[in-house]
């Protein structure tokens, strides 16, 4: 099988249990992930929800600032010399 084909087959409850996987590091069963297959099921929840979930929706999401100082006030924008 194919990644495509994988990635074809997957759904929001086998997404949700690679999730729950990774973040237990280990199987429903009990069987602990190995570094290999943390990164692989890591690989699919990205590449699934990047083709099936709005960005703002996806694992590690962060919203853009509007400008690079925008949490800033403006006293703290100031340059100030000394």
């Amino acid at each position: 099988m194919s990644f495509e084909q994988l990635l074809n087959n997957l759904n929001p409850q086998i997404i949700g249990s690679l999730k729950r996987a990774i973040e237990l590091g280990k199987w429903p069963n009990g069987v602990a992930l190995t570094d290999e297959q943390r990164s692989l099921c890591g690989e699919a929840v990205a590449n699934w929800e990047r083709r099936n979930l709005p960005a703002e929706s996806q694992v590690g999401y962060v919203p853009p600032k509007k400008t690079p100082c925008a949490d800033k006030t403006e006293d703290e924008q100031k340059l100030n010399w000394v």
